[in-house]
């Protein structure tokens, strides 16, 4: 039977780099509440099913760490590095990784939901299951993400690089793709009722052959001809 891994829960101070190593050299599966761990190298850091829980991030390097499982509630990591992490299983409820890098991550089953990822770049990003709730992605860079057949609730595309997305048969509801980049994305079959299309040119129309839109959506693209619809 295998050894039960011991767990150890620290709360408001500050935590070094050398802390977090040692925990994780001696197999602890750690609880972070209300601590400061701005700028830390956690680099290749092995920290799987940790948690992390209103913790400042801000420019923390967690590139190539192992974090599957782990648990990140209320955390501010502005600029906070995730490159080549295995994010597998993570869970981001109510953070704010504005400008934060997830390039070439690996997700799987990794869920987003009420956060602001403004400026994040996912780009490369290995996906098996990546899902966005409630979440600001606003100028975030999400080159070829698929995002086929799933429902999106309130999520914020605005000014976003959304290059070679796959939103076939997606359903959009409360959401905003006003100004955003669109280049070879795939529309075929989404239901785009529930999103903002505020700033496409008819230009960019082509790109949603074979969509549903609204009346009011195909008004404000006819307008761009001079044409009223009554």
């Amino acid at each position: 039977m295998a050894a039960r891994q011991s767990t150890l829960d620290i709360s408001d101070r500050d935590v070094s780099a050398v802390d977090m190593r040692a925990w994780s050299r001696d197999g602890l599966i750690v609880s972070l509440k209300n601590c400061n761990l701005d700028g830390a190298d956690l680099a290749s850091l092995d920290m799987p099913g940790w948690m992390f829980d209103d913790c400042r991030l801000a420019h923390v390097d967690f590139r190539s760490a192992g974090l599957e499982g782990a648990r990140f509630a209320g955390c501010r990591g502005a600029h906070a590095d995730f490159s080549g992490a295995d994010l597998a299983d993570v869970e981001f409820s109510g953070c704010d990784f504005n400008n934060a890098s997830f390039v070439e991550a690996k997700a799987s089953d990794t869920r987003f939901e009420g956060c602001k990822l403004t400026g994040a770049d996912f780009s490369r990003v290995r996906s098996l299951g990546i899902a966005f709730t409630e979440t600001l992605l606003s100028a975030a860079r999400l080159r070829g993400l698929s995002f086929n057949n799933t429902r999106l609730e309130k999520l914020d595309f605005g000014m976003a690089d959304l290059t070679g997305c796959d939103f076939r048969k997606a359903v959009f509801s409360g959401c905003s793709l006003r100004d955003a980049g669109l280049v070879d994305a795939r529309f075929d079959g989404a239901d785009l009722r529930g999103a903002d299309l505020g700033g496409l040119r008819l230009i960019d129309a082509r790109k949603f052959r074979g969509a549903t839109i609204s009346k009011d959506q195909a008004g404000l693209l006819l307008a761009e001809l001079g044409l009223k619809v009554r």
